[in-house]
């Protein structure tokens, strides 16, 4: 057989996928690689949480949204992550693009599980958490030498009332740390209602980031037992994060020097 009998046949090229933290929102606080990924990605699946200033900064043609679809509907998970492995087989560059962290919250670890399950090289790249970015940028520190020494941070997704709760509110109530609860908006009544039932002080400071870092960021600040009344009265919505401790009540301190706050 001629050598030649390979000719115009394509060989495969796996392509490879990276899981990208894009921070809280500001573009100013991608990372250089997470910028440099973005721009050079031939394909970039990408939610809401980055924001739509990040999200301007990617052409039209090579943006897949996995987060909302038409008609108001999640995009499953198991789709995003079969998308991934074809793109990457199809011999792509692509980026998975994510609001703050890859694995706080964001499905990171799935998706890593994935993609080694079906032999696909990919690569994480780190970015600010809006857990620790979102009170910081409205002068509150998530641990304070004064006050506190622990964090927690907890997901709002999940009914803080059911059975078989993963989160232990009663251990958290009893902890004297900082909780900060991320996509809790929604869910607040439930999880502060367990905090009091379990013997956290009324008077606990509670503050509410709307959109952390975003140009339309607000604030809301209250007690345990005032923040659900703060919320509505506020009209506080999602992507929004809680912030529960001492340390909340720090803001007061220092909002009239802080900047964008």
């Amino acid at each position: 057989m001629s050598d030649d009998s390979h000719e115009g046949k394509k060989e495969s090229t796996v392509g490879k996928v990276y899981l990208v933290g894009s921070g809280p929102g500001d573009p100013d606080l991608l990372t250089v690689k997470a910028k440099r990924l973005i721009e050079s990605a031939e394909v970039v699946l990408h939610d809401k949480l980055p924001g739509p200033e990040i999200l301007g900064m990617i052409p039209e043609a090579k943006r897949e949204d996995v987060g909302k679809r038409a008609g108001g509907e999640w995009t499953p998970q198991e789709y995003t992550n079969n998308r991934l492995v074809e793109l990457a087989r199809q011999g792509n560059t692509v980026v998975r693009l994510k609001g703050g962290d890859p694995t706080v919250f964001g499905r990171g670890g799935e998706e890593m599980v994935h993609l080694a399950e079906s032999g696909i090289p990919f690569e994480v790249v780190p970015g600010i958490t809006s857990a620790i970015a979102g009170p910081e940028v409205a002068g509150i520190p998530v641990t304070h030498r004064d006050y506190v020494s622990s964090v927690s941070f907890v997901t709002g997704h999940e009914d803080p009332t059911k059975d078989e709760s993963a989160v232990d509110w009663e251990a958290l109530a009893n902890t004297g740390g900082t909780i900060v609860v991320l996509m809790g908006v929604g869910k607040l009544p439930g999880y502060t209602g367990e905090l009091l039932k379990y013997g956290m002080d009324p008077e606990t400071p509670v503050a509410l980031i709307e959109r952390a870092t975003w140009p339309d960021q607000r604030v809301a600040t209250g007690t345990l037992d005032t923040i659900v009344d703060v919320r509505d009265s506020e009209g506080i919505e999602p992507p929004a994060i809680t912030v529960i401790g001492e340390v909340a009540g720090e803001r007061e301190r220092v909002v009239e020097f802080l900047e964008g706050a």
